[in-house]
């Protein structure tokens, strides 16, 4: 036997493990897109598979229902020149954006970032800072004395 038969002879082997490990490889990346697609499913069921962005993102989190309550209640605050109601909800926005922003220790957050279903929340989180400045300066001041 030549070298060139037994070249071809020992390629062999190395040619059904390539094989093995593509498709083993095809295999993972099925499992890991079900499971990233899970997610979304799971977090975001209305979702058409296109990426949020970061105002899609602040949308999302400002229509949800607690978000709702406490941009009622700001403006009630504003309207009444409540210092301690703008105060109160200044600490209640903070609890809503610690929630939102907070660690996530399941990872479930980090899989729909990568997926595309949700978006980094720091437009909402500074647009929930612009609110509560703005409560707290306008509630502080006096109003001016009729002349």
């Amino acid at each position: 036997m030549g070298p060139v038969r037994r070249g071809l002879t020992a390629a062999a082997p190395l040619a059904a493990m390539l094989a093995a490990l593509l498709t083993q490889a095809t295999a993972t990346l099925a499992q890991e897109a079900a499971t990233v697609t899970g997610v979304c499913k799971d977090e975001r069921p209305l979702w058409d598979g296109t990426p949020v962005s970061m105002l899609g993102e602040a949308v999302i989190l400002f229509s949800s229902p607690a978000a709702l309550i406490l941009l009622a209640a700001s403006a009630i605050a504003v309207a009444l020149r409540s210092s301690w109601g703008a105060l109160a909800l200044c600490v209640l926005w903070s609890g809503l954006t610690m929630l939102i922003a907070a660690a996530d220790p399941t990872g479930l957050r980090a899989e729909a970032f990568a997926e595309g279903c949700r978006a980094s929340p720091a437009l909402f989180i500074v647009a929930v800072a612009a609110i509560c400045g703005a409560m707290i300066l306008h509630t502080s001041r006096k109003p001016r004395p009729a002349e």
